[in-house]
């Protein structure tokens, strides 16, 4: 994927993740969030042997979940 998709995915998986765990955050914090999540998410995807090659759709699915398993985390420990 290119960077400009991966900005993409990522601010929309941010944005979802903040909505489901109602989080306060602007702009960048769900950008972030979302990147570090897709990042996390593809990481654990492929430890599980997930086929992650998919499109568009699935790249966000992994990253959403990537983000709020960061998001579950960052409440449980803060």
């Amino acid at each position: 994927m290119g960077i400009f998709l991966w900005i993409i995915v990522g601010l929309i998986a941010g944005f979802i993740a903040h909505r489901v765990f109602d989080s306060r955050g602007g702009m960048i914090g769900s950008l972030v969030l979302g990147l570090v999540g897709a990042l996390v998410g593809g990481y654990l995807a492929n430890i599980l042997n997930l086929n992650v090659t998919g499109g568009f759709i699935d790249q966000l699915i992994i990253a959403t979940c990537g983000a709020v398993l960061l998001l579950f985390l960052k409440r449980k420990v803060f």
